[in-house]
């Protein structure tokens, strides 16, 4: 191997090791509300709050209502009533519904693209009484 050939393969080494470990994480829900799991009454709201800050335009969310009291073989509804804002220097993600949800068992399904062009993906399931 050749004297400049070597220099650059460490130099390039080196300066991968010096990148930020922010540049290589991938974000995940720190908290939402309703929170995982969790049982609620009509929410007008949802949040998703992400470990790392996100890049709006490459993030998106959508509600699918998976079940319906006293509705045996209930589909997979897409609630589309909502619009979406960001705070928290792009780390909240805030779902202003126009009506509550009714009573039923919902998911609301994430997908962003990181920094580092990763895709990342998730859910958020609760249920509305």
């Amino acid at each position: 191997m050749t004297r400049p050939f070597r220099f650059a393969a460490l130099a390039l080494v080196a300066s991968s090791l010096a990148m930020p470990h922010a540049a290589f994480a991938q974000a995940d829900v720190a908290a939402s509300t309703p929170a995982d799991g969790s049982t609620v009454s009509s929410p007008r709201v949802i949040t998703l709050t992400f470990s790392d800050p996100l890049q709006p335009a490459t993030t998106a969310a959508s509600i699918v209502m998976t079940a319906m009291p006293g509705v045996k073989n209930h589909g997979e509804m897409a609630i589309r009533n909502f619009t979406t804002a960001w705070s928290d220097e792009n780390r909240t993600m805030t779902l202003n519904l126009r009506q509550p949800l009714r009573a039923g068992t919902y998911e609301v399904r994430w997908h962003a693209v990181g920094a580092d062009a990763h895709r990342m993906t998730g859910t958020v399931n609760f249920v509305v009484q």
